[in-house]
């Protein structure tokens, strides 16, 4: 199933569970505050997509290097010190978790 969200005057809906949705502070926005699960009816983070996303823009993520500036070079030695002291795990993902996602090896 496809879905498209189109308010006609977005900040007024329709009843009383929409109103989360709010107009955003920059024009042509609307803001739902909350979570939102696209193929999920049990989001537990901001966003869930329970399925494939297509994303036909740029994607800009805090380690994208568009985002930084003054990037420059540090003492290999110290990093691979401080990499010898990080915490290393191996975990298996809890059974309800994974059967939700679709992971099948845990």
């Amino acid at each position: 199933r496809n879905f498209f969200f189109q308010a006609s005057n977005p900040g007024q809906f329709e009843n009383d569970s929409d109103v989360l949705w709010q107009r955003g502070h920059v024009p042509e926005t609307i803001v739902y505050h909350g979570r939102v699960g696209i193929n999920t009816d049990a989001p537990d983070e901001a966003l869930v997509v329970c399925g494939n996303a297509k994303v036909m823009g740029r994607v800009m993520h805090p380690s994208d290097s568009r985002a930084k500036q003054n990037i420059r070079e540090v003492d290999t030695n110290e990093q691979l010190r401080r990499i010898t002291q990080m915490r290393l795990v191996e975990y298996d993902y809890k059974p309800e978790f994974a059967s939700v996602m679709g992971i099948k090896n845990t």
